[in-house]
């Protein structure tokens, strides 16, 4: 503007004050034009992207909707859930607090203890052995862990027990799906495992290596007989400790440079960085009395988890060790549903993963109607039986903290859902009702 009209502004507040209102009003109206354009832009392209998928982008905001509800109304303290489908990420969201005490919001990189989906990835080192002829599913464990040559069972009696040798050896097939009749040291004969310090999945405090906790482990008198039941317990432990002694390595070392490292999961691991540490989500305990509480600060399992930022870091626990992200894990499912493939690199063969993902029972029953068990990983053989949206020949696992994924090859689906929340008896069924509420959006 000219020297006149800027001297008539200043001799005359009342209208610089309107003329520099209406330039103000101007910029806020530019400003808001394009951030809503934008923002329409990308729900369009949100809503095309679910379209294009096989999604209903209308259908799938209930997913969203219960999410929200589960942590307003604080039956979770918060959530990670991450779906792809035909390869890409069609729904990453996180809810409520990886620290609800001290408001800390949930974040979609937040590090979980994902406890027995390490046994996924057990299985899938034991397989890349298997592929490379360093073993074979059928050889017995003794052949590469001595103390497994002959082992021993508590038979129930009037009196108690009484221990009797093993009718066979365990194999690594026994191991592979849970019919090595070796379990979490609660059985009838828990006093002597309890003498020996080992009961429970969590490892992470144990001052030695896994290699030799099993050792302990196969001198103590197991659940059942090998081959005749489903017992869920050491097994993939003792399978982690067969990967140290084929390879060479650590156990943690073969997953990094085998899996994780061709994977790109940056931040799975066994034990967690000091500068990880804020991204490390919080524990809770729950109750259907009491709802959740933060667990305690000391402790194994039903607490914090202390020794996996600050214990030994000796024991790497093929059975309920590792931590990771819903961007790691996913990296992990999206190389099974591709056949073994990420990118151009073949990590695992179409064939064992074939192999994995039947029921490997035989005649062994598996306690859940519909279900059977592969290696390393739960088969749906029957969605009905669950009454459940789902398919048959899904794949599924979980872990102690309700943490859950799936793979579904019929629909070209993975998903996994992320919580931190000690829930024993597993009243709280959220997992159902959040895969009925993906599968209810798909056209």
């Amino acid at each position: 503007h000219n020297n006149i009209v800027t001297k008539n502004l200043w001799r005359n507040p009342q209208v610089f004050f309107k003329y520099f209102f209406e330039i103000i009003m101007k910029y806020i109206s530019l400003f808001l034009f394009v951030f809503t354009s934008n923002l329409a832009l990308c729900q369009t392209s949100e809503t095309d992207h679910l379209e294009s998928n096989g999604f209903d982008a209308k259908r799938l905001s209930n997913l969203t909707l219960k999410l929200k509800e589960l942590s307003d109304t604080k039956q979770i303290p918060g959530s990670v859930t991450l779906i792809t489908r035909n390869n890409q990420i069609v729904y990453h969201e996180a809810f409520g607090y990886s620290d609800f005490e001290n408001k800390i919001p949930m974040t979609k990189d937040k590090i979980f203890r994902i406890a027995s989906q390490t046994k996924f990835v057990t299985a899938v080192a034991i397989m890349m052995l298997q592929e490379r002829g360093e073993l074979v599913t059928t050889d017995k464990v003794s052949k590469f862990i001595p103390e497994f040559k002959e082992t021993t069972v508590a038979i129930k009696t009037d009196n108690g027990y009484k221990v009797v040798p093993a009718i066979r050896e365990v194999t690594i097939k026994d191991l592979l799906t849970h019919t090595s009749g070796i379990g979490y040291g609660f059985g009838i004969a828990s006093q002597e495992w309890i003498n020996a310090d080992i009961q429970g999945f969590y490892t992470a405090d144990r001052n030695e290596t896994i290699l030799e906790t099993v050792k302990k482990i196969a001198k103590l008198p197991h659940n059942a007989h090998p081959g005749t039941e489903y017992v869920y317990g050491y097994s993939f432990d003792i399978l982690g400790a067969v990967v140290e002694v084929v390879s060479g390595q650590s156990f943690e070392d073969f997953l990094k440079t085998n899996i994780f490292d061709p994977l790109d999961m940056v931040d799975t691991s066994f034990y967690l960085p000091i500068s990880k540490k804020d991204r490390f989500t919080t524990v809770y305990l729950y109750s259907e009395k009491d709802g959740f509480e933060r667990a305690p600060d000391n402790g194994t399992y039903d607490a914090q988890g202390k020794h996996y930022v600050y214990g030994p870091k000796k024991s790497f626990s093929g059975g309920a060790g590792l931590l990771s992200t819903s961007t790691d894990f996913s990296k992990l499912l999206l190389m099974m549903i591709n056949g073994g493939k990420h990118g151009d690199t073949q990590i695992l063969s179409r064939k064992s993963i074939e192999l994995m993902t039947k029921d490997n029972l035989g005649d062994v029953k598996f306690p859940y109607a519909g279900m059977g068990f592969g290696l390393g990983v739960q088969v749906i053989k029957n969605r009905a039986s669950l009454s459940v949206l789902g398919s048959d020949g899904e794949y599924v696992g979980g872990g102690a903290y309700r943490t859950e994924f799936w793979v579904d090859p019929k629909e070209d689906i993975t998903g996994i859902i992320l919580v931190q929340l000690r829930e024993p008896q597993y009243n709280l069924r959220f997992h159902d009702t959040i895969k009925t509420l993906i599968y209810q959006a798909l056209r």
